[in-house]
């Protein structure tokens, strides 16, 4: 064992002494570690350790103690537990690794290196640095081997919620008597902060309730947070709190003790009608004379000569950096031979799988590659209703079918399925007892029901829509920004979606939102304005494969619209995000009137009144704009006419964001306060949002 041309007697860790609290050795008690084994497991734990530091010492930022203080159970997870290929990251049946704390992000880091994925010494040398692979926190598609994007705390821990059920869904439809193809883990590490986020109890409560036996927290109970003690903010009995929820418990006195780690782990798998959390006692910055234990290891460098002292504790070259001696990285790679070994093992039943279930085989093949079936879009054409509908019952009426024509869609809403029309009628809910459902019942858990659903997108070979109010999504933003930034392809079906929904008056009326999520990169919205742009929107929102897409419906009924196919972008209509919906009678527009969802019938009856009066008049719905964004520009100019031409904007919500199509002589219409409690033609009238006040908005421009 040779450190760069040192005998490694020289300078590996004895293993005597603990280390007390603040990092000093303590002796007394313990007992040398004297077999080649256990200096090797601590020569490679180690690693893992000053890896760490000698990262974030050379960024000058990150958090350095957690990965410091939870490296001996990195180190048993990807030695003993995960199944994992760094040859194949997408494996089907690999087991799912989420590391909640993401700001701890070089302890994961570390491992993927280690163990053989495509992220090399000197992508750990760029932490933090633009473009590199190593960024601050964990980002899905971004770095070979990360699951979930992390950081925002109690995130991963609730994307790991989605991915047990995912695992469960999918073992429940494809698993056959002697062919268990899908048979995985889902593991996670979660701090205090985590645990202190309201996320994470709604995915806890709901993960018991749904005896997700498959699903293991390593709880890093380490008693500091970046204030300080968490004596200042949360005393609670954590395992207490989950017991109430339905969770297995257990404890881990020292994250040193391995053998403490595979008891521990081996009773949360052998329980399998329960999640298991295990709270594991860590000191952060472990090793660390001077900040150990302490809130100065959280989230700074340790300084250089703190690094030196810390390596003096350690037994480690006091100035090597990036040191991975060469024991140390063989003794990774072996984890990374055993998981391609069982990555084989996996092939080879699916070979015999597919020889015995052709037919599930290739089903499964379609899902686990996002290939949607054949002709699917064929269920978003739904008969057009000859009275008006609201664009939720619209909605219900194509998921129906879309539930029957695409099996891996799945979704439930937070307790609001008889309002959203969601329920998927046909198949029962999920449960402990229905595997097999593909309703998924969150409760009144907004937040959670987000970042499950991204869970569900992240683990793969499933479609997932979340659904509520569209107000409610104040509740699910942090959730929706993550599934942008991890371009996944989550639905969320959002209605009551303006000032229209009436009486239930301002806490319930959306009004900022639509502009809001407009500004969110990567989002695509989209308000449809009937029957038939709905169905064009479930067919844009399944089409996408890199990142969410909104469907923002209606409570109240509204007309369905006549549109001339002919007209530019009328035969694809909502899919293209923005068309030509009713063209001026004669001549070439002298005004455009813009809209979307319930306001486009206003456009229409004002376009109408204005060309009876002898104004030519163009009416654009424009549905989505991100959508309408990804068109060729010429498409764009021919939709929405000259920069000079005059144009009006008309929509139930924030005026924000209009501006970008009324170009010089444009006026916006719409609504720039709260809205109020009244019935919901009332609400529209008294706050201006009718043909009258388009066609008087109008004249003024024409004048």
């Amino acid at each position: 064992m040779v450190f760069a041309g040192l005998a490694a007697a020289e300078v590996s860790r004895k293993l005597p002494e603990t280390l007390s609290g603040n990092g000093s050795r303590k002796h007394g008690g313990s007992r040398l570690a004297t077999s080649t084994t256990e200096r090797l497991d601590q020569l490679a734990i180690d690693t893992i350790r000053t890896l760490a530091m000698d990262a974030v010492q050379k960024a000058n930022s990150g958090h350095p103690g957690t990965p410091m203080a939870l490296a001996p159970l990195a180190y048993y997870l990807w030695g003993r537990q995960l199944r994992f290929d760094p040859r194949a990251p997408e494996w089907p049946d690999r087991d799912r690794f989420v590391l909640s704390n993401g700001h701890a992000s070089m302890l994961l880091y570390a491992m993927l290196h280690l163990t053989g994925y495509d992220l090399s010494l000197d992508d750990i040398k760029k932490f933090r640095q633009f473009e590199s692979k190593t960024p601050g926190h964990p980002e899905r598609g971004h770095t070979p081997g990360v699951e979930v994007t992390t950081g925002p705390l109690g995130q991963g821990f609730a994307n790991a919620v989605g991915m047990a059920i995912a695992e469960q869904m999918l073992a429940s439809r494809f698993n056959r008597p002697g062919h268990p193809i899908v048979d995985h883990h889902t593991f996670v590490i979660a701090g205090d902060g985590c645990l202190m986020e309201g996320i994470s109890y709604e995915a806890a409560s709901l993960a018991g309730h749904l005896g997700l036996g498959k699903l293991i927290c390593y709880y890093d109970d380490n008693h500091i947070s970046i204030a300080g003690s968490t004596q200042l903010t949360f005393t609670e009995d954590v395992a207490a709190r989950f017991r109430a929820a339905g969770w297995h418990t257990t404890r881990v006195e020292d994250v040193n003790d391995r053998s403490a780690l595979a008891e521990a782990t081996e009773e949360a798998r052998a329980e399998t009608n329960r999640p298991s959390l295990i709270l594991v006692q860590s000191v952060i910055g472990y090793g660390s004379p001077n900040r150990a234990g302490t809130k100065e290891a959280h989230g700074e460098a340790l300084g250089e000569e703190e690094v030196r002292l810390t390596k003096r504790v350690y037994g480690w070259p006091e100035d090597a950096q990036f040191l991975v001696p060469e024991e140390a990285r063989a003794k990774f790679r072996e984890f990374g031979e055993r998981g391609q070994a069982q990555h084989r093992a996996w092939e080879e039943r699916m070979a015999a799988y597919r020889q015995a279930f052709p037919k599930e085989a290739a089903e499964f093949d379609r899902i686990m590659s996002r290939r949607l079936p054949e002709n699917w879009e064929q269920a978003c054409q739904v008969e057009v209703p000859e009275k008006p509908e609201a664009t939720r019952s619209s909605g219900g009426r194509i998921l129906q079918r879309l539930a029957a024509a695409v099996p891996e869609l799945v979704g439930g809403s937070a307790d609001l399925d008889p309002s959203t029309k969601t329920f998927l009628k046909e198949s029962p809910n999920f449960s402990l007892e229905h595997r097999d459902g593909r309703n998924i019942q969150y409760g009144v858990r907004e937040h959670a029901m987000g970042a499950i659903v991204n869970g569900i997108a992240a683990h793969g070979g499933l479609r997932p829509f979340g659904a509520t109010f569209f107000v409610f999504s104040d509740y699910m933003r942090p959730t929706i920004r993550l599934a942008a930034i991890s371009h996944l392809p989550s639905i969320f079906v959002f209605t009551h979606d303006s000032i229209g929904l009436g009486e239930d008056g301002p806490t319930h009326e959306p009004i900022e939102h639509l502009a809001s999520f407009r500004a969110m990169p990567n989002v695509h919205v989209i308000r449809p304005a009937d029957a038939r742009e709905t169905g064009e929107a479930w067919v844009a929102a399944l089409r996408r494969a890199e990142g969410p897409t909104l469907l923002v419906l209606s409570r109240q009924n509204l007309p369905q619209l006549k549109r001339d196919r002919s007209t530019l972008g009328g035969e694809e209509g909502a899919v293209r995000g923005g068309y030509i919906l009713q063209e001026c009678s004669t001549g070439s527009p002298e005004l455009v009137l813009l809209a979307s969802g319930s306001e486009v019938s206003v456009a229409l009856e004002a376009a109408n009144r204005l060309e009876a009066s002898g104004k030519r008049v163009r009416v654009v719905s424009l549905p989505s704009w991100e959508l309408f964004e990804r068109q060729d520009p010429n498409y764009r100019t021919a939709v929405l006419g000259p920069a000079t031409l005059p144009r009006v904007s008309i929509e139930a919500g924030a005026t924000l964001g209009w501006e970008r199509y009324l170009g010089p002589n444009g006026i916006a219409i719409g609504v720039d306060r709260f809205g109020a409690s009244a019935p919901g033609e009332t609400v529209m009238k008294e706050l201006g949002v009718t043909a009258d006040r388009v066609v008087d908005a109008a004249t003024k421009l024409l004048a």
